[in-house]
């Protein structure tokens, strides 16, 4: 895995619909950060501190948190 993968990943939820709006813009600042020309370590630790925010959300559906840790996992094994 690597954060192409994550990046894939994170795609797949904001194709889906039943994502709020404030969810879905964090999502994609999440990509902003991954594909920033950093240091892997350094973007891997900005989105995972953004992924976290947003898993914090209570409007999030479970299915679509479920989804977010399983991006959490694949970016903390880069």
């Amino acid at each position: 895995m690597n954060i192409k993968n994550a990046i894939e990943l994170i795609q797949e939820m904001l194709e889906d619909g039943a994502v709020p709006k404030n969810v879905r813009a964090r999502l994609e600042k999440t990509i902003s950060v991954l594909q920033e020309k950093e240091e892997n370590r350094i973007k891997v630790s900005r989105a995972l501190h953004e992924l976290e925010e947003i898993s914090n959300d209570t409007n999030m559906q479970a299915d679509t948190r479920t989804q977010l840790f399983n991006v959490v996992s694949v970016l903390e094994i880069v």
